[in-house]
């Protein structure tokens, strides 16, 4: 019994030294453990005579408990000294002056978006929208894009069955304005496109602003340069700025043009950005052809068509400055600042 209860204070004056939780299981196995002091001599009781041992478990089982629970308050006082520590290093001075919410801003694409809006709608034009999940129809028939068109090839699609497409551009609202709208029609048709494109200069979904003017009258691709050029000198604030445009090919337009303007980032001496050409192309654009109006009931020998389409990341990317398009979509918050 002198044994055990010297054992016991050898045991508590330990576990009330040690100072890491670690420690403490380390000296818990020393006494309690497996191969323990005390699970030793509880082993050993068989070897004692029946009312010797029936004495000598129970002074065992006492200092057991005794352990047991100096070991239960030790950890409860090293958690507690550890909760403390992390809340003074943790600690508010709540004598601090208040911190300001941080302000938030419109993102660089969805001013751009507005901006673009604005423009046109004070030249006349009325925002229409559409699905993004268009039929094959819409998205290319329509258009004049027949089933063996290379161009169904260059837009890269996302089929999400063989009649059902996420649309490559907006001129699918155009198909649905018209079908719905007595004529003359004047709208832009911005919103969300997809394809399967992904490097610097292209994103799997941007943003298009698509235009369409179709009336008896006014309507010519004279006025359409000048339309265009009026709309990229107030969206750059550049009254001088300088156009020029590129036969093309769309398969719903006839003629058909690329627009270039001067670079506004050096004004056309030549830099990084324009390839060192002085030129941005900017958007395409051209006369609708007979065979997109015609479907429609449309007379073309009676009403014109005039038809563009611009990026509206291309836009911003020439407007800020940006030379990575993916940026605009990484929610970089030192870049998203620069726009407050």
């Amino acid at each position: 019994m002198q044994d055990l209860l010297a054992l016991q204070e050898e045991a508590l004056i330990l576990f009330a030294r040690l100072d890491t939780p670690h420690a403490l299981e380390e000296a818990k196995a020393r006494y309690l453990g497996k191969s323990g002091v005390l699970t030793e001599k509880l082993k050993a009781l068989g070897k004692l005579p029946p009312e010797a041992r029936k004495t000598a478990g129970a002074a065992i089982n006492q200092v057991k408990t005794a352990l047991e629970n100096a070991l239960q308050n030790r950890r409860e006082a090293l958690a507690q000294a550890q909760l403390e520590e992390e809340l003074r290093a943790t600690a508010l001075d709540v004598t601090l002056p208040g911190r300001t919410p941080g302000r938030g801003a419109a993102h660089p694409i969805t001013r751009t978006l507005e901006r673009v809006q604005t423009l046109f709608r004070s030249m006349g034009f009325e925002v229409a929208e559409g699905p993004e999940i268009e039929t094959d129809a819409n998205n290319f028939t329509a258009l004049n894009i027949p089933e063996d068109h290379p161009a169904r090839a260059m837009h890269d699609t996302f089929y999400l069955d063989p009649g059902h497409v996420l649309r490559t551009h907006t001129s699918p609202v155009q198909i649905r304005y018209l079908q719905a709208h007595p004529l003359p029609v004047k709208i832009i048709a911005p919103g969300r496109v997809f394809r399967c494109d992904s490097d610097v200069t292209h994103t799997p979904m941007f943003h298009q602003v698509e235009g369409l003017w179709v009336a008896e009258e006014g309507v010519s691709f004279a006025a359409l340069k000048g339309l265009l050029i009026e709309f990229m000198r107030a969206f750059f604030e550049v009254n001088d700025l300088q156009a020029r445009f590129r036969p093309s090919f769309f398969p719903f337009t006839e003629p058909s043009a690329e627009m270039d303007i001067g670079c506004v980032i050096c004004g056309g001496d030549g830099c990084r950005v324009c390839s060192h050409t002085g030129w941005l192309e900017v958007l395409g654009c051209g006369l609708v052809h007979p065979k997109v109006l015609e479907p429609l009931g449309i007379d073309s020998e009676r009403y014109i068509g005039m038809a563009f389409g611009l990026g509206v990341e291309r836009l911003a990317m020439i407007r800020y400055g940006v030379d990575d398009l993916r940026t605009f979509y990484e929610n970089d918050l030192r870049f998203l600042r620069r726009f407050r």
